[in-house]
């Protein structure tokens, strides 16, 4: 099976209510079939290998098992729903974000009976400090430090025709990411490696040139002290170079450093991975408020992902339920028309 064939069957590779022996095979093809495929020639690999994936698999099934419920997703809730309030500006936006989403579009139009699809739908989350205006008793003053939250850029990436499927989905696209995690420790190192060896390349080089024709043309104007100084230098910076290449692993055991690499992100995917709920009060406006403090806050819920890999950053989501009748329907250029003005 390619990696394409995986993308699309993914949703068949993770069940996040038990671990059989074939869904723990399946995830151990995946994890080397996306990072390297010749790490398969190492004795042992499968084996060594399982424990790590257990492991993500089973931090990933508590992971998916833990995400709230399906919100209903619709423009007619926006005023009476504090949550999509606070996400979007006005019931139109709602549209407009569903519109844009060729996956959720994809998913109505390969099942024409369905009424309604499920999605993820992810957001930047930003908290912003600033000062304002607040009454405190019968004052209103202006100075208060308040902090404000705002919503943006808001993506449909996962869709599903069912909820338990659209939750294992959720769970394929993690191990993708903690997979990606482990490619780029890989790709570093390797990378790493091919700088320090042209290095060595060069330091060899100078080395030979020194040995066989002394320092060039520097050789007019300095002792013969200074050329040995010269090739004492290199001498000193090959050890080094070699040094370096010994720690980051030899070429003939990269495989298994590879291997080790791809174990350790997947036996601590929590180091790479963390979703937590959010509750906020906030008000019309969306500064963060006391329970107490403001009769018109509404109290929201939402999930956070923090990826801590090697691109830090954070998404807020939901995972939401939409009816078919939500999905604008798609403007199409009519190309006659438009031949008029040619």
């Amino acid at each position: 099976m390619g990696i394409l064939d995986w993308f699309k069957n993914r949703s068949a590779q993770f069940d996040h209510q038990q671990i059989s022996d074939e869904l723990l095979r399946g995830a151990i093809d995946k994890a080397l079939t996306l990072t390297n495929p010749r790490l398969q020639v190492l004795p042992g690999c499968h084996k060594r290998l399982a424990p790590a994936v257990r492991s993500t698999i089973e931090f990933l099934g508590t992971m998916v098992r833990d995400l709230p419920p399906v919100r209903e997703l619709a423009a007619a809730n926006w005023a009476a729903d504090p949550l999509w309030r606070a996400f979007f500006v006005t019931p139109n936006d709602i549209g407009v974000t569903l519109g844009r989403s060729e996956k959720l579009r994809t998913v109505f139009g390969k099942y024409p009976e369905l009424d309604e699809a499920f999605l993820v739908l992810g957001m930047d989350y930003r908290e912003q400090q600033s000062l304002g205006m607040a009454v405190q008793g019968e004052m209103v003053r202006r100075d208060v430090l308040q902090t404000s939250v705002s919503f943006s850029d808001h993506r449909t990436h996962i869709c599903s025709r069912e909820e338990s499927r659209l939750r294992r989905l959720v769970g394929a696209a993690a191990y993708e990411y903690l997979l990606a995690q482990a490619l780029a420790q890989i790709a570093e190192n390797r990378a790493e490696r091919s700088e320090l060896e042209g290095n060595r390349n060069l330091l060899q080089s100078r080395w030979r040139m020194l040995q066989q024709q002394g320092p060039g043309l520097g050789s007019m104007f300095s002792t013969v002290e200074d050329g040995r100084t010269e090739q004492e230098r290199l001498a000193e910076q090959l050890l080094a170079n070699e040094q370096q290449l010994r720690e980051i692993g030899t070429a003939e055991n990269i495989l298994e450093i590879e291997l080790q690499t791809l174990c350790t992100v997947l036996d601590n995917p929590d180091h790479y991975l963390h979703i937590a709920q959010h509750r906020l009060f906030l008000n019309a406006t969306n500064i963060v408020v006391g329970e107490s403090n403001d009769p018109n806050a509404a109290e929201i819920d939402f999930s956070v992902a923090e990826f801590k890999g090697s691109s830090p950053r954070q998404r807020a989501f939901v995972l939401a339920r939409v009816a078919r009748g939500e999905v604008p329907e798609q403007r199409r250029i009519d190309f006659d028309d438009a031949a008029r003005f040619l």
